[in-house]
């Protein structure tokens, strides 16, 4: 009698001890996880590189999942088997911000680490490109101007980039670019092709008329092959650009800049993408990057705070840091000191505004 008593009784523990197991097992992480942007994973990575070698903590494992992928893992919830941080090449929207704290996520603490330029590049087999950004909505909107004139528009009929503007080559448009989920592509659409559909004043003036409508012209691509998702991987598409010099490839300047024994850069109004330009804003498709970290994490993680503090330190983010070397402009001194300050103190964001 007392032995079956002792068997179900153990038989009891076993079991109690199975249903906490994965519990157990899952809150034993000991790196931090990062989710997130293919533009700013280059340089995540070196800073994570960096951490490891310097501290005693391990390593942080960066997964490259486009800006919308990682806000959206991000955002699903608190936890070990949710992201710590997530790397962003555009900031947080308003929906994602209210996605967050409906899952939990209610502190979340901004760091923007810098600027980019978006480049559309080619090979160096090939002439550069010199184009203006009304040119690149002509090239890659799904719906256009009629060619024939009006105030309306037609499904892109263009074909070569000497359709779009007589003084460029008579070659196929073929543009190599990311999909979607991409923070590049959101800032893109917004910056190169809107700049360019508001050369039209009539698609401009749609902005107060009715901003849905203006919206989907401005940002809507063409799906009839002259556009190729290519997806999250850069490198790949740099590949690519090897490969056919007759094709162009968007994403950011830092992959330019490692890439310049392969690649060159296009002129857009006349500017063309180099450090300087970019810095001081005269090239006109440039956008600030940024990382989002979850608070409550902060203190269960191992790691966390030591990570932001290595990524907010002159050394890797000054002017004469070992970031700039891999291609990020640094923000001014007092933009630096500002989010270096957020990161330290983990002062959450409270709004968008």
């Amino acid at each position: 009698m007392i032995m079956r008593k002792f068997v179900t009784l153990t038989a009891i523990v076993f079991f109690v001890a199975a249903l906490f197991a994965p519990v157990q097992a899952g809150s034993g992480r000991d790196y931090v996880s990062i989710v997130g942007s293919s533009t700013v994973y280059p340089f995540a990575t070196v800073v994570a590189e960096q951490f490891g070698k310097s501290t005693s903590f391990k390593t942080p494992k960066i997964e490259s999942t486009g800006s919308g992928g990682g806000l959206k893992l991000f955002c699903a919830g608190v936890g070990v088997e949710h992201p710590d941080i997530t790397n962003a090449s555009r900031r947080i929207k308003q929906s994602e911000f209210e996605q967050c704290t409906q899952n939990g996520v209610k502190e979340i603490i901004e760091v923007k680490i810098g600027y980019d330029g978006i480049v559309m590049a080619n090979s160096k087999k090939a002439d550069p490109m010199k184009l203006t950004r009304k040119d690149i909505f002509l090239a890659l909107a799904k719906d256009v101007p009629d060619p024939a004139g009006g105030e309306k528009l037609v499904p892109n009929p263009y074909k070569t980039w000497k359709d779009v503007n007589p003084a460029l080559p008579d070659k196929a448009i073929e543009v190599l670019g990311p999909p979607p989920t991409s923070g590049t592509r959101d800032a893109f659409v917004e910056l190169a092709m809107e700049g360019g559909a508001k050369k039209f004043d009539w698609i401009a003036a749609m902005k107060k008329s009715d901003s849905k409508a203006y919206k989907a012209v401005c940002h809507t691509i063409r799906e009839d092959g002259a556009y190729v998702e290519a997806g999250e991987n850069d490198n790949l598409i740099v590949q690519k650009l090897e490969a056919n010099p007759n094709a162009l490839g968007i994403f950011g300047f830092s992959f330019l800049d490692q890439n310049m024994d392969k690649i060159q850069g296009s002129y857009i109004d006349r500017v063309q993408p180099e450090f300087e330009a970019i810095a001081d804003g005269k090239y006109p498709v440039s956008r600030p990057l940024f990382f989002y970290v979850k608070k409550s994490h902060v203190g269960v993680i191992p790691g966390i705070k030591e990570y932001l503090a290595e990524f907010t330190s002159d050394k890797a983010w000054g002017t004469e840091g070992y970031l700039s070397e891999k291609g990020l402009i640094p923000m001014p001194e007092a933009e630096r000191a500002k989010y270096s300050s957020a990161a330290q103190s983990l002062t959450a964001l409270t709004s968008l505004k």
